[in-house]
């Protein structure tokens, strides 16, 4: 049994999210969002080398002795499975591990609202969930597979960097791919992907102008793309994507967007109110007339407005999610505030003073 099972057992016990090991400092464990130290030594550079080994094919080796950092799969009967990230930094190396629940959990489970659905009815187009890392993205996408593949009679086809929850075929066929080992990339995926009969084909990281491209060309031609990018709101998504493509194609890339998009789910993690756990907050975008409209106006700055009156199509804005969430004590009022856009809304249910604006009441 490798060593470096007994933390990963004592992360998952915890209900933790995330292990952290790096040499110079003990293991921590980030537990609804903050990271502890557990009781143990600083580790040493030979002991987390040795740890670590115990888990790698020869090739990461490999991969690693080259300098490169190394993301990775690893499951073991007795402590379930991880997504690892494997690097080097300046006292040695560092890895961490990434819990990946047992059961991939359904849309209600998570609270994610019901225009999610309605997305996945679609037949062709493209739908975005973004945030920053560590919100939830890959759950979220993992519960969406999850509905169609329990749904819909469909071929989903999933290019990941790594395959973190494991999909069996249901209603659907569902073929989980792995960027590094069954494809040198998302592109080339992407590509590959279209040459083996696709209904869905979710990308995990739309992360170069060639993968975002490779996306158009699969929804502009009959496909359901599910993506991810690093972005925070539906209008830096938009902004993001056009952004990204050389100038000549920009013009493009907002008419594929008006034409193709259907929708974007923006999502931050926030602690309950109990402190127990941490619940993922949406803002929702659905691609209407009035919001295909400003995308090839180039008026993209005012789509939060449109997002604040469009409740009947299943639009909200993160800070009415957030009041929302917060009026209903779901989440830490005190986090809500933080994460918050107009934190003015959010100041009459602080409970820490500190986090409030300091107003100076001296005089001359």
């Amino acid at each position: 049994m490798p060593r470096i099972n007994a933390f990963l057992k004592l992360g998952r016990e915890q209900g933790c999210s995330d292990i952290h090991l790096a040499v110079g400092s003990p293991p921590m464990l980030r537990l609804h969002g903050e990271l502890t130290p557990i009781k143990y030594r600083d580790l040493t550079s030979e002991e987390l080398n040795d740890l670590v080994d115990e888990i790698l094919t020869d090739e990461q080796r490999a991969i690693f002795a080259d300098g490169d950092d190394l993301d990775f799969s690893y499951e073991d009967p007795e402590v379930g499975r991880f997504r690892a990230n494997l690097f080097h930094k300046i006292t040695g190396i560092g890895v961490t591990l990434r819990v990946i629940a047992p059961e991939i959990p359904t849309l209600s489970d998570l609270n994610l609202p019901s225009v999610i659905n309605d997305f996945l009815q679609e037949n062709q187009g493209i739908i975005l969930v973004t945030g920053a890392t560590g919100t939830g993205k890959t759950t979220t996408l993992a519960s969406m597979i999850n509905w169609l593949n329990h749904n819909r009679k469909m071929n989903i086809i999933t290019l990941e960097d790594p395959i973190e929850y494991v999909h069996k075929s249901a209603e659907s066929l569902v073929i989980q791919r792995e960027v590094g080992i069954h494809v040198s990339g998302f592109a080339n995926g992407l590509r590959a992907a279209l040459r083996e009969d696709p209904d869905v084909i979710l990308v995990g990281e739309l992360r170069d102008p060639d993968t975002i491209s490779m996306a158009m060309t699969a929804a502009e031609t009959g496909h359901l793309v599910l993506g991810t990018l690093h972005t925070t709101s539906a209008v830096k998504t938009l902004d993001r994507i056009i952004d990204a493509m050389p100038s000549e194609q920009k013009a493009q890339a907002a008419t594929f967007l008006a034409q193709h998009l259907r929708g974007v789910i923006s999502q931050k993690l926030l602690r309950t109110a109990d402190g127990r756990g941490r619940r993922a907050i949406v803002e929702i975008m659905v691609n209407t007339p009035a919001i295909a409209h400003l995308i090839l106006g180039r008026k993209i700055f005012q789509i939060p407005s449109i997002l604040q009156t469009g409740r009947e199509q299943g639009m909200q804005l993160m800070d009415q999610a957030l009041m929302e969430a917060v009026k209903a004590k779901e989440v830490d009022p005190d986090d809500a505030y933080v994460h918050a856009t107009d934190k003015k809304l959010f100041q009459r249910f602080v409970t820490d003073p500190d986090l409030l604006p300091q107003v100076n009441l001296a005089v001359s």
